[in-house]
């Protein structure tokens, strides 16, 4: 029988934990941050503040929703504040060891219906189900970036996800609103599958000298439609992100077409990671983002 979902709890408060954090407490579900770190519970606790902010003042929700919403949030750096969550979903760093670990701790204190999802965006959720105590109970449901904006989340079955799960978590991702896109249990899934090569394809294209930083950008923009070029997207979603995808795809699929580009590695390895750094094909901490090639 698929489980009522009330209460989320959400695994990291970064971009993405938050994002999802914010999403579900404004669609009346109870929510837990938890996080290791109390500093960065607070910031994004305030950056949540201030995105549903925004959208009063877009008029896309009300003043009164807002302190709804936030008020169903409570924010937790321990695993116990986790107990009583109907379904927890773990969105910390694209590292699959560090995924693993969170999956074997937060188990011990879960309650054994309880539903645990991942939001990874290329990792095998096969995989990451055997480090938990409930494989069965164990699904996909990776958010696009910045979630409060993006419509479509795509649902993603391991080999031992049974049926009652699956339809708990669609359900869950339609009373968020969201579009859902099921994915077979491969890597990357449907979008980065399809969105990282092309990154990476953009990245090849300036290192091999065929357009600079910026006629890359323009024409992808211009000649596409795409609403940002694809080196200002990298920026944006992180190289040390995009370099993991990357790896996931090559390794998984062991096709030379997958292979990261030499200098999407050399600006990871110099820490030049895009907007979070404030450097990475542009340079962000002038008035203006300057390309950096």
């Amino acid at each position: 029988m698929a489980a009522t979902i009330q209460t989320v709890g959400v695994i990291g408060a970064g971009q993405m934990g938050g994002g999802i954090a914010h999403v579900c407490a404004l669609s009346g579900f109870d929510v837990v941050l938890n996080d290791l770190s109390g500093d960065r519970l607070k910031a994004s606790l305030a950056t949540i503040n201030g995105n549903m902010a925004k959208q009063v003042a877009k008029k896309i929700i009300t003043e009164d929703e807002r302190k709804a919403a936030l008020g169903r949030i409570k924010a937790a750096e321990k695993y116990e504040g986790l107990a009583d969550c109907d379904l927890v979903i773990e969105s910390a760093v694209e590292k699959e060891d560090i995924k693993r670990r969170i999956f074997s701790d937060v188990c011990a204190v879960l309650k054994p219906e309880a539903i645990v999802a991942t939001n990874t965006s290329s990792i095998s959720i096969t995989r990451l189900a055997s480090s938990t105590d409930r494989p069965e109970r164990f699904i996909g449901i990776h958010f696009m970036n910045p979630v409060p904006l993006m419509e479509l989340v795509e649902v993603i079955r391991g080999i031992a996800t049974d049926d009652a799960t699956f339809e708990s978590s669609k359900t869950f991702v339609r009373k968020l609103g969201r579009t859902i896109a099921v994915s077979e249990d491969f890597p990357a899934f449907i979008v980065n599958r399809i969105l990282l090569p092309m990154i990476n394809e953009a990245i090849y294209t300036l290192y091999e000298g065929v357009g600079n930083v910026e006629a890359i950008d323009t024409a992808m923009k211009l000649g596409a439609h795409h609403p940002m070029g694809p080196l200002e997207l990298a920026d944006f979603i992180g190289l040390d992100t995009c370099l993991s995808v990357m790896q996931v795809l090559h390794e998984g699929l062991a096709d030379s077409k997958y292979r990261p580009c030499p200098l999407l590695v050399k600006y990871v390895e110099a820490g030049w990671l895009g907007r979070k750094t404030q450097r990475g094909f542009y340079d962000y901490r002038g008035e203006k983002p300057v390309p950096t090639r």
